[in-house]
């Protein structure tokens, strides 16, 4: 739960009671859309591509936004979040309303046009997450026999090692070029090939899990592919050079609707290389859509104050900038492996 004594800092009246109203919607909706987290059970991971976190391009968040982005995260225990921009605010911001346990690591910021002048980073619960050492950006490398370097993409890949309950875990998150407004952009479809291609070739090499012995591999752990990588539809082949690399979507996530506004395109994936170690789906997944119960279109009367700085866009527009055009997608997986790891010794 964030740290609601803030919400007394509020000056505008008005303002202040919207939120508080807004989080009575809100608890109760994620409460009831989510599993509880648990102590030591389970693992709730999650990855939200939080439209451009926050560049003020629009107007900078206000409390009201901060409070809700807030409540939706504390319902998870380790977040990958996309589009951060170059301030760090936003996420010292989410750390002091959620408490002390949580932290987050991040990236330097994309450098170029094309990147956006983005950072990515985890946000995870030191109470359930442990962050195991190894936090590094993909370079793609020059193939054997290739004339020239490789295009490197938009925004570099973010890999980084943890550990949860019984189950350690290396997560490449990633933001994938967009481009053209179509099924498949030539860069798009090339940047998802080549990322999952290159990580799934050196998977072990990126592992953080203990070593016990000098030249032997680690002990298993998770690689997971996790973010926004602009995919339109399951169908297309920016969906299957996933697949073809290896990697494997829960099928628990391969029934949820789109994770944009829409709810029509499948941007944001979250998936694993092949096989689980210690780290068991649930059969719990999903997306959620905070629209239903913040920011909603019938309060855009609510808004028109707060709006008069930055007018020119609808409110259906305007509120992405408050909160998200994308939805948070989660998967719980089970963490606790006490029973099949007796079992094995006899």
């Amino acid at each position: 739960m964030p740290y609601y004594a803030g919400l007394k800092q509020i000056k505008d009246a008005k303002q202040r009671q919207r939120t508080i109203d807004g989080l009575r919607r809100l608890r109760p909706a994620l409460s009831a859309s989510l599993p509880a987290r648990t102590a030591t059970d389970t693992l709730l991971l999650a990855t939200w591509n939080i439209r451009e976190f926050d560049s003020g391009k629009y107007g900078y968040r206000s409390d009201e936004c901060y409070y809700y982005i807030a409540e939706i995260l504390s319902r998870f225990d380790l977040i990958a979040i996309q589009e951060v921009r170059d301030g760090l605010y936003p996420l010292q911001r989410l750390q002091r309303m959620l408490g002390s346990w949580w932290d987050f690591i991040v990236t330097d910021v994309t450098l170029g046009t094309s990147g956006n002048s983005e950072r990515m980073a985890y946000l995870f619960d030191r109470r359930k997450v442990n962050f195991t050492g190894l936090a590094a950006e993909l370079v793609l490398p020059k193939e054997s026999g290739a004339k020239t370097e490789p295009v490197q993409m938009a925004r570099s890949p973010y890999i980084a090692g943890f550990r949860a309950g019984w189950a350690y875990l290396t997560l490449a998150t990633v933001h994938i070029y967009y481009g053209k407004s179509v099924a498949v952009d030539p860069r798009r479809l090339e940047e998802i090939t080549a990322f999952s291609k290159i990580v799934a070739k050196n998977a072990g090499k990126l592992s953080s899990a203990p070593q016990y012995e000098p030249g032997k591999p680690p002990v298993p752990d998770n690689l997971i592919l996790l973010g926004d990588f602009n995919i339109f539809n399951r169908k297309d082949v920016t969906m299957q050079a996933i697949t073809g690399a290896g990697f494997v979507v829960p099928a628990e996530l391969q029934n949820v609707p789109g994770s944009n506004v829409g709810k029509n395109k499948h941007y944001d994936q979250i998936a694993y290389l092949k096989r689980l170690t210690r780290l068991k789906p649930t059969g719990k997944a999903g997306v959620f859509d905070f629209y239903e119960h913040a920011y909603r279109l019938d309060d855009e009367a609510e808004y028109a104050k707060e709006r008069e700085t930055k007018p020119g866009r609808s409110f259906k527009d305007w509120r992405t900038y408050r909160m998200s055009d994308h939805l948070p997608m989660w998967v719980e997986f089970g963490i606790d492996d006490g029973d099949a790891y007796l079992d094995s010794l006899g």
